[in-house]
């Protein structure tokens, strides 16, 4: 049985009250009311059936009112059911003194409380704690030990724990001294760096809310997302992302000042202050304006926001408490059993994008809770350099969202492709053997079993040296997520005995829900549920899809200032409705298998997935590096491809150039393409009838006509961040994508009839 509560204040009476499940949603701490400002307060205002009055903001004839309303108990469950809801208690209506409401499950404002989900034992009922307390036993714990390092050229710097603390709270003076109020934000736009994480953990003690910006967010977006939080502060990382801020500056009322951390100020403005000078602003300040604020967070109060992309409208801005952040670092590094720094270090590389949850939560929280060090990337990281950093760091842990991974394979085949013909038969013996070996293994949940005098030899040839060159030797653990990953990539390098294991959550969890684990792995299940969380699938059809559910004390406190949005998420019992429809196997393996708002409904009704078809596709032809499937409300599915090219190492931007491996791939089909301008449109005999082989043979294992593949297109340039059909994380922004291409789209659809002419040959179902 689980529990939910509200953290102690001592404005709550002996005798606690709360409203009916649902209108707990806008409850608020009469803690929280003293600190609110007037423009807060009519945030929620259009959402009165679902909002309770606060106490000391309203009129003493509402307080009455509500003190003579029906109330319920104190303890409620985490599951309310109708048949154990008991008789409500009742005030004398005499009094006209309001009891300090208990907050609700979730708020939509930023200065408000939630109950937490505790639970009555284990994980989930581990005392909350805010963020300071965290990283203040994190200094008493290992304050000697190295906690961030990076390079400043060739010279590597590092920063131990209790200096890191130091300037965390420097920082914090700095932020009061220029103004930051109370629940505003602190944006920080730039790329992955000991200041950004200074400036994070600083807004927090200060009493702001961190808020990461996407470095690949045009001004109009900055703005949107500095607008919505109250931005006091923008911290950004150049010349380059201040220019974003200095174009829509006279539109930000909030707006404070800006700090730039990385190289000389170009221009002296009024209140534009370097790193240093910053720095210097607090630095002699006194403790005790720091002290107060710090001691009256607490844990069930929001110290951080995180802007989901907006692939579907304008992003949202995702509450996260201070217990979010703990206790989800609590929990996860106890599931994938970290080592505590008092025992060996934990290292990890820092290189994702720091505005996502998944790099926040592994790079700063989790590796805080457990000691561990975590240093830099250079800025192009994801244009080559990452694995010269891998070689020097050389991570215990890694996190890699699938297009990393991709990469790595591709390159990896690239370079095999070019071996002597020994190396490369024993490079496939090697694959073969490691392939079987750890299927094997997992098809035992890493029981310890005979492993075979091949497997140690294959990995003194082969996997060894494979790990090496990667800077993975002493990798213990490789995680892929944010995005779905293809079967392929997964078997390639589970074959060079590098597992990768899918995680899976959002950052409505604070990041991860269910993680897999060395010895409960399955391809392509995204693992079990960490320890203190719930999961349920919601309307359940024959084959056992439901749409994923989470419930725990990773759940978020709700969007800021948007009701509407948050109820959708969250329904009257708390659970948060993910909008990924998934399964259990027997053994409570999570598989993901499409996602609600991306399933192709066809004119003919059929429900279409379209991941497990696209991936297919992918798998059937090395050539194609991306594929989007297209059908809604259509009579048959068609599909718009693109094939792998280079990229400019600078911009990201694709390039016209085929990659070695499409080069190579296009040699064996017995064509001289070199270019995507060559076989885009379908300008490539050779390269048109092994696509369309290829989909035949993933047509073949549809299981309805409904489900095949008619037409298809190569499109002139692959997807990317910078042309806007891929978010930071590499996903695809499907509603993007079909209106950016919409002519070819509508060109598959003009024909009547489902095509089935000598040019698109279709096999008889």
């Amino acid at each position: 049985m689980s529990r939910v509560i509200a953290c102690e204040s001592p404005s709550v009476s002996e005798a606690e009250v709360m409203e009916p499940a649902r209108a707990a949603g806008f409850l608020q701490s009469s803690c929280a009311a003293e600190q609110r400002s007037a423009s807060l307060d009519d945030i929620d205002a259009a959402n009165e059936s679902s909002e309770e009055e606060s106490t000391g903001e309203r009129e003493e004839v509402g307080a009455c009112k509500e003190a003579a309303s029906s109330t319920t108990a104190t303890e409620v469950s985490a599951e309310p059911s109708p048949d154990t809801q008991t008789a409500p208690p009742q005030r004398p209506s005499s009094l006209c003194v309001a009891p300090a409401p208990e907050p609700g499950l979730w708020t939509t404002r930023g200065d408000a409380e939630v109950r937490l989900r505790m639970g009555d034992s284990g994980l989930a009922a581990e005392t909350p704690l805010t963020v300071d307390q965290m990283f203040r036993s994190a200094v008493e714990r290992f304050g000697g030990r190295t906690a961030l390092g990076w390079k400043e050229g060739d010279q590597l710097k590092t920063l131990n724990y209790k200096d890191y603390y130091q300037a965390c709270r420097s920082a914090a003076k700095s932020f009061l001294k220029l103004g930051l109020q109370r629940y505003h934000g602190v944006g920080i736009l730039g790329f992955n760096s000991v200041e950004w994480f200074i400036s994070d953990i600083g807004a927090i003690l200060a009493g702001g809310f961190a808020v990461g910006i996407y470095t690949t967010n045009s001004p109009e977006a900055c703005q949107y997302v500095a607008e919505n939080c109250k931005a006091n502060i923008i911290v950004v990382e150049n010349h380059k992302q201040l220019q974003k801020i200095l174009q829509v500056e006279d539109k930000l009322p909030h707006l404070k000042a800006i700090i730039q951390y990385k190289d000389a100020l170009k221009e002296k403005r009024p209140n534009l202050y370097s790193w240093a000078e910053f720095m210097e602003l607090g630095r002699d300040e006194p403790d005790a304006a720091l002290d107060e604020v710090v001691s009256s967070q607490k844990p069930n109060q929001c110290c951080t926001l995180i802007y989901t992309s907006g692939t579907t409208g304008q992003p949202k801005g995702v509450m996260l408490s201070h217990d979010n952040l703990t206790w989800t670092a609590l929990s996860t590094s106890r599931h994938v059993r970290l080592t505590d720094a008092t025992e060996s270090q934990e290292v990890v590389v820092s290189y994702l994008p720091l505005s996502h949850v998944a790099a926040q939560m592994v790079d700063i929280w989790v590796t805080m809770r457990v000691g561990g060090a975590t240093y830099f990337a250079q800025p192009d990281a994801l244009k080559g350099s990452l694995v010269n950093t891998l070689k020097e760091v050389r991570p215990t842990a890694f996190m890699g969202v699938p297009r990393v991974w991709e990469k790595m394979q591709e390159k990896m085949k690239s370079v095999g492709a070019k071996s002597s013909t020994v190396r490369r038969k024993v490079a496939a013996w090697a694959k073969d053997v490691g392939l079987q070996t750890n299927l094997n293994k997992m098809s035992q949940n890493g029981a310890a079993n005979h492993t075979p005098l091949s497997y140690h030899i294959a990995k003194k040839l082969v996997f060894k040296k494979v790990r090496k060159a990667l800077g993975l030797d002493r990798c213990t653990r490789c995680y892929t997520g944010a995005a779905p990953i293809t079967k392929d990539t997964l078997e390639f390098f589970l074959s060079l005995d590098v597992p990768l294991y899918e995680l899976y959550g959002m950052s409505e969890s604070t990041g991860p829900h269910t993680i897999s684990l060395p010895d409960a792995y399955k391809l392509t299940s995204c693992g079990v549920e960490l320890p203190g969380c719930r999961t349920k699938l919601h309307n359940k059809d024959e084959e056992g899809n439901g749409e994923i559910c989470f419930w725990g004390r990773h759940v978020f406190m709700g969007y800021l200032n948007m009701p509407e949005k948050t109820e959708e998420a969250l329904d009257a019992e708390g659970w948060l409705h993910s909008g990924d429809l998934g399964k259990h196997d027997h053994q409570g393996f999570l598989f993901i298998t499409g996602r609600i708002k991306e399933l192709i409904i066809t004119a003919g009704g059929e429900n279409i997935p379209p991941v497990p078809i696209e991936d297919a596709v992918k798998e059937a032809v090395p050539l194609i590096s991306n594929a989007m499937l297209v059908g809604d409300k259509r009579k048959f599915l068609t599909m718009l491809l693109t094939v792998k090219c280079q990229v400019n190492p600078d911009s990201g931007e694709p390039l016209d150039e085929l990659s070695p491996e499409a080069v190579e791939l296009c040699r064996k089909l017995g064509s001289s393409a070199t270019r995507v301008s060559d076989v885009a449109g379908g300008r490539d005999r050779a390269v048109n009838a092994a696509i369309q082989e290829g989909i035949n043979r993933v047509n073949e294992r549809a299981t309805s006509n409904a489900q095949r593949i008619q037409k298809w297109v190569i499109l002139d340039r692959d997807f990317s961040i910078s042309g806007g059909e891929l978010g930071p994380t590499m996903k695809l922004k499907r509603p993007v994508v079909l209106k950016m291409y919409g002519e070819q789209i509508d060109n598959f659809y003009r024909e009547l009839a489902t095509p089935t002419t000598p040019d698109n040959p279709l096999p008889p179902k």
